[in-house]
């Protein structure tokens, strides 16, 4: 070794041997913290601490400068900070020249060889929290489960062969007997199939969203199929009548127009003809198609307007009939049409609103908290921020937004839209009264309560006092992580969420993506991957993975991707759609795939057999799928 090389190492063996400084007194400064936590936790709570210490210092011309000795560059370290570091001590010394027995070096510390594997840990953790790893790939899967899985004990069954391993449902939707219904289906897929599903239910949190809107008419359509020059590909199809039972519906696609006279359907005939002048005055023909029970299906070729009061009459004939009246239908869904340059005033009046005003417009926030704690300056996101403004003034009527992006056109904003005040520092209870009724469910039904909007450590102390010491931590908790507050606030959260026995982070990308900008959401989501690993804290990827397959039968290219992306995560979850379980079935086999090239941070070098001339030789093709 030269001089110039003597000395670079001398000179990274006093920087490292500094940031082991920093990284040690940091923890001594957080030792009251440290020491509240559950025994089990100790360890990673203090790497926790020594990984935010790390992450303090711009190491990057640090990992140059080992790089180039072939040296650890601190790249890996996320599960064991102070072993690498140390580890790296002693190389560094050897490399020096000192001799590791003399007095002079004896504040040096020597290779670690008693700490837990850090790996190990999350593994374990992640056990605990959600269940044994699925054969063939570590990463379970999760899925929400629709309301129609409360009595389809088929598809509960389907779902759990093909690989869920969670059943998450969100207690924002349904009622305790639907959930009833879903837990009961679960249990008995269980029995039959002798696979082992957790129960993940969400508390609702403090969502805040529009309120509601004056109703259109009460108007029905039904059109014919055209192509592009007008002519009629396939008729209009609707129910007329009511059902006995609705959930028994002859058919789910054409709609249901029910009317006063009942049992006047069902005495119809294939093939007789209903005459009508519907709302715009028009003359129209309804053909008889087939009759069941106490309705009758009918077709148009010409577009039909139905509003209540509408008379059928059926042509003289056979058995002619007398005639009937559209009874009450559904009222159109009004929106407001917001566009950029217009003011919107949210307020806490939850009368539906009327309409707008040109350029102004007035709609209800659900939590009027949220408008007290507003200031001028700061930004409102609605719904999933397809519409985004600046708050100019906040009165005691409410909180003027100037629109700075609402689409080229505008974007319509209707009544039960999300509000995001990602600058809004808000004292709202991540805990509600609904949540604490809720949690009266969840705890006997339950084995994971997933936290919604947690804000800081404040809030998850909140939900340990309502679950302790009556549940004797045998309820575990995973905290959702969907606002900028949280994200910032989360290494508190992780410590004050390690005093309860198992613990999880979900990244909820979908709030999340919306605060923080979707240009910033990948960064985000990979530092909370980071942190959560150095706290040995599974994680739960969710939000839209493989969104399109699940609601439309067809991943797109970039779903696959993050689906494969996914796999360093401990969990994935899949919302709810027609194809959730073909989605299920996929996401299975691309994490089985990406099991053998990544690991966390780190990439495997798997043997590839695409590429295996060897292989190749024998005249068998090389496998695309290594």
């Amino acid at each position: 070794m030269g001089p110039f090389e003597k000395a670079e190492i001398l000179a990274l063996l006093t920087d490292v041997r500094l940031l082991r400084l920093d990284i040690v007194e940091a923890a001594a400064e957080q030792a009251a913290m440290i020491d509240a936590v559950r025994p089990r936790h100790r360890y990673s709570a203090t790497n926790l601490v020594h990984y935010l210490e790390l992450r303090t210092h711009d190491v990057r011309d640090l990992q140059a400068r080992l790089s180039r000795f072939g040296l650890s560059s601190l790249g890996r370290t996320e599960s064991h900070v102070l072993a690498s570091i140390d580890t790296l001590l002693h190389t560094l010394t050897l490399l020096a020249g000192y001799n590791l027995t003399a007095t002079s070096a004896t504040s040096l510390p020597s290779p670690p060889s008693d700490i837990p594997d850090g790996a190990e840990l999350l593994r374990r953790n992640a056990e605990r929290l959600l269940g044994p790893q699925p054969e063939g790939r570590s990463t379970r899967i999760m899925v929400t489960l629709p309301s129609e899985t409360a009595t389809d004990s088929t598809l509960v069954r389907d779902l759990l062969v093909r690989g869920m391993s969670v059943a998450r449902i969100n207690c924002a939707h349904d009622d305790p007997e639907i959930w009833r219904g879903m837990i009961a289906n679960i249990r008995a897929a269980e029995s039959a199939t002798g696979k082992r599903c957790l129960i993940s239910m969400d508390l609702a949190g403090p969502k805040l969203r529009t309120g509601p809107i004056q109703p259109g008419p009460q108007v029905l359509r039904v059109k014919p199929v055209r192509n592009d020059i007008g002519v009629v590909l396939a008729p209009g199809f609707a129910w007329l009548g009511m059902p006995e039972n609705p959930s028994g519906t002859p058919t789910t696609a054409p709609p249901t127009i029910p009317l006063t006279e009942n049992g006047w359907a069902g005495q119809r005939q294939a093939g007789e003809k209903i005459r009508l002048t519907d709302a715009r005055g028009a003359r129209r023909i309804l053909t008889v198609i087939e009759v069941s029970g106490n309705m009758c299906l009918v077709s148009t070729r010409q577009t039909v307007y139905f509003v209540p009061g509408t008379v059928l009459s059926v042509d003289p004939g056979p058995t002619p009939g007398t005639d009937a009246r559209v009874g009450t239908l559904p009222a159109v869904e009004r929106a407001l049409l917001v566009r950029r340059g217009d003011r919107l005033v949210l307020t806490d009046d939850l009368t539906p609103a009327e309409g707008s005003s040109v350029g102004v417009h007035r709609i209800g926030c659900t939590l009027a908290e949220a408008l007290t704690d507003a200031r001028p300056s700061e930004r409102v996101l609605l719904d999933d921020g397809k519409i985004g403004g600046v708050i100019t003034d906040v009165t005691a009527e409410g909180v003027t937004i100037d629109i700075r992006y609402a689409g080229a056109n505008g974007a319509k904003l209707r009544a039960e839209k999300g509000i995001n005040f990602p600058d809004t520092a808000l004292s709202i209870s991540a805990v509600t009264a609904e949540d604490i009724l809720d949690l009266e469910f969840i705890r006997p039904h339950a084995d994971i309560v997933n936290m919604s909007f947690v804000r800081s450590a404040s809030d998850v102390q909140e939900l340990i006092q309502h679950l302790d010491p009556i549940d004797h931590h045998t309820l575990d908790i995973v905290l959702k992580i969907e606002t900028v507050t949280g994200f910032e606030s989360l290494p508190e959260i992780l410590l004050t969420a390690m005093r309860w026995d198992a613990v999880g982070v979900m990244i909820a990308r979908g709030d999340l993506g919306v605060e923080t900008g979707f240009e910033r959401l990948a960064e985000v989501q990979e530092e909370i991957l980071w942190l959560c690993e150095a706290g040995h804290v599974p994680v739960i990827w969710a939000t839209q993975v493989l969104d399109s397959l699940a609601r439309a039968g067809l991943p797109s290219r970039a779903e696959v991707t993050d689906a494969a992306m996914a796999e360093r995560a401990e969990c994935v979850m899949l919302n709810k759609g027609p194809f959730i379980p073909e989605a299920v079935t996929m996401l299975a086999d691309i994490l089985t795939r990406m099991q053998g090239h990544t690991n966390k941070k780190r990439s495997l070098l798997r043997r590839l057999r695409a590429w295996d001339r060897d292989n190749n030789a024998t005249g068998q093709p090389a496998e695309p799928r290594s």
